[in-house]
């Protein structure tokens, strides 16, 4: 069970990194890269483990916070 959740880790760094350095100036910045985090954290705990379906739950999150500053 320790490889599986090292494993999930890695992949929810990766997807993390990913999503804030294509989207965000320098990465973003605390508040956003932890909305992201959680986000995906919450998707984990309900059974996401897959890379593309990680990816796409870290998309929306910043889709949301995008549409949140809009207002």
């Amino acid at each position: 069970m320790s490889e599986f959740r090292e494993n999930l880790r890695a992949r929810l760094d990766a997807v993390l990194d990913q999503a804030c350095s294509r989207s965000l100036v320098n990465g973003g910045n605390h508040d956003t890269r932890k909305y992201v985090a959680d986000r995906l954290a919450e998707a984990a705990r309900n059974g996401t483990t897959h890379l593309d379906e990680l990816r796409l739950v870290a998309s929306r999150a910043l889709l949301e916070l995008s549409n949140r500053n809009a207002i």
